[in-house]
């Protein structure tokens, strides 16, 4: 198989191109995507056929041609392996999120060029821009101006935080763009072996993508891999007369200047939680509607108990309630109200409302169909553990497949389908996979939950200690939460821990390695912990199976 890259003159329209792509992909063994705004045709050519004989067929429909690169390629079927002293891979990844990027910066480093599709104007994905980054910001401001007012120690003057809303976010947004340039613009800049195309990207074939870009034009990719790494969007459910209204997702509520003075929230997981109780602390009345219970699907100990937290710092929680009808009304001084009728025939009113009911995977624009990629039923693109999809030269990483939407799994699947990609042989393990939510108490779990242990047939024994039994917790005068511990009743290793706690999202790794590491709880708990931490809550509830902790004394091991 070999490839070339040709420069046509004389195309007068974007016709020309289907006119040119009609001819050659006729021909048995031979492809070509032609680009009428930069005149540039790339021949992917199976057999026989010889790039002579392909330009003349060019240039007898009145087109002049000039070759610009002509080089072999390897045909996937019939290269097992790839090596670093080949320079003739050439990786498509759509999607510029952290795993589009690790998958690049691998596969480069392997040795392949890669091509990364992008249709947003900004690169860096959720994470970077309108996830993680912007959304640890705004809860950090919101725990300071919560401190300020509701602090424990006597002695300290309380006082009602004066809060400038627009000056956060310019700090905010401020921040993103130094990280967007620091870990995303500045890589490919560095690097040649990596190229930008925007445009949005569809499979034409199992070996071509077809770019479509701004005023109508295309743009044709061949590649030997493809790596698809899309992410996720809001998901709407269709409530009646949500449509048209001026609702916000998770990307309005951390891009607004205004705080609302009543925020409605519509869900009840880790997005809404976090935004509800940043935006009530931050001064704003928060009513949270729930379909279920908070965090239904985690152990039910940290719902039951966040619950009873987030109440006491005064948001109004209903659960087991929906929303039937959505209204919305415009004053005239521009400002607007919500009205919700909820299923308890309730009526809900606030001038904002967040909906954060889940992410749905973007893949519906990939033309998947084309190349017979399985998606699941929720349109999440099915793949194994190497990152592969049923199409054994496409790959997918991130929250666009059926694994956990974290952007340290996206990031670490990239990374590895490019292993794979590149003749190697590696695999993602979850099961020692952790989960963190940044309220506070944070909540952060690993393993199995006692539920989950038990639906699996596994015997368990588990421990739960109150932070009033932690030292670190009760210096601090913040006792609110708990450390869970899940072990198997068999061989007395942990399997499972839940947290909820100040500072459980540093706490959970020590869970995560003992997991890993097939840890037994007698060994975790005969572990040195530095004193006064949080994280010392593991061993002390570690010690639990066997010792009354109350009747320790400080560090005793």
């Amino acid at each position: 198989m070999w490839t070339a890259k040709l420069k046509i003159d004389g195309m007068t329209c974007p016709s020309c191109t289907d006119d040119i792509e009609k001819k050659l992909n006729a021909l048995e063994g031979v492809e070509i995507n032609v680009s009428y705004p930069t005149g540039i045709g790339v021949l992917s050519v199976k057999g026989n056929a010889s790039l002579k004989s392909l330009i003349k067929q060019i240039e007898d429909k009145g087109y002049q041609v000039i070759e610009l690169d002509q080089k072999k390629t390897v045909e996937y079927n019939k290269s097992p392996g790839f090596t670093k002293n080949s320079q003739s891979l050439h990786v498509a990844i759509i999607g510029t999120g952290s795993g589009a990027f690790a998958c690049a910066i691998k596969a480069v480093e392997n040795g392949a060029r890669v091509t990364l599709i992008e249709y947003n104007p900004i690169i860096g994905g959720t994470c970077v821009n309108i996830g993680c980054v912007p959304s640890k910001i705004m809860i950090r401001a919101a725990y300071i101006a919560h401190l300020q007012k509701n602090h424990a120690f006597e002695g300290i003057k309380k006082y009602k935080p004066v809060i400038d809303r627009k000056q956060l976010l310019a700090q905010q947004q401020t921040r993103i763009e130094e990280l967007r340039a620091a870990k995303y613009e500045s890589i490919l800049e560095a690097n040649p072996n990596i190229t930008l195309v925007k445009g949005v990207a569809r499979f034409k074939n199992a070996r071509t993508l077809i770019v479509d870009q701004e005023h109508g034009d295309k743009t044709g990719i061949i590649a030997d891999r493809f790596l698809i790494a899309t992410g996720a969007s809001a998901s709407i459910p269709p409530i009646p007369g949500l449509a048209g209204t001026p609702y916000w997702t998770s990307t309005e509520a951390l891009e607004t200047e205004k705080l609302p003075e009543h925020l409605i929230v519509i869900g009840s997981s880790i997005v809404a939680l976090e935004l509800a109780q940043a935006y009530l602390r931050l001064g704003s009345k928060v009513t949270l509607l729930a379909r279920n219970s908070i965090l239904f699907r985690e152990d039910p100990d940290i719902g039951s108990e966040l619950h009873k937290i987030l109440e006491s710092e005064g948001m109004t929680i209903l659960t087991h309630t929906q929303a039937e009808v959505i209204a919305y009304t415009k004053d005239r001084d521009s400002s607007g109200k919500f009205s919700i009728k909820t299923t308890k025939e309730q009526t809900l009113e606030g001038d904002q409302l967040l909906i954060a009911t889940g992410r749905s995977p973007n893949t519906q624009s990939l033309a998947l169909d084309q190349v017979g990629v399985k998606v699941s039923k929720s349109s999440a693109i099915i793949i194994d553990d190497h990152m592969r999809t049923n199409v054994k030269h496409i790959y997918a990483a991130g929250d666009c497949t059926n694994q956990p939407q974290f952007v340290y799994v996206a990031a670490a699947a990239g990374t590895r389908a490019a292993i794979n990609m590149t003749g190697g042989d590696a695999a993602i393990d979850l099961s020692a996979m952790p989960a963190v939510m940044f309220t506070e108490p944070q909540m952060a779990t690993v393993g199995l939950t006692e539920a989950a242990a038990n639906q699996n047939n596994i015997e368990t024994d588990t421990r739960l200690l109150s932070l009033e039994n932690v030292p670190r917790a009760l210096a601090n005068f913040e006792t609110r939460g708990f450390v869970k511990l899940v072990m198997e009743k068999g061989s007395g290793r942990l399997i499972g821990a839940q947290i909820l706690a100040p500072e459980a999202s540093e706490m959970i790794q020590t869970a995560v390695l003992a997991i890993h590491n097939k840890m037994t709880i007698e060994k975790l708990a005969g572990q040195l912990f530095p004193y006064l931490t949080m994280v010392e809550g593991i061993k002390l509830c570690a010690q639990t199976f066997n010792k009354n902790v109350k009747e320790l004394s400080c560090c005793a091991g």
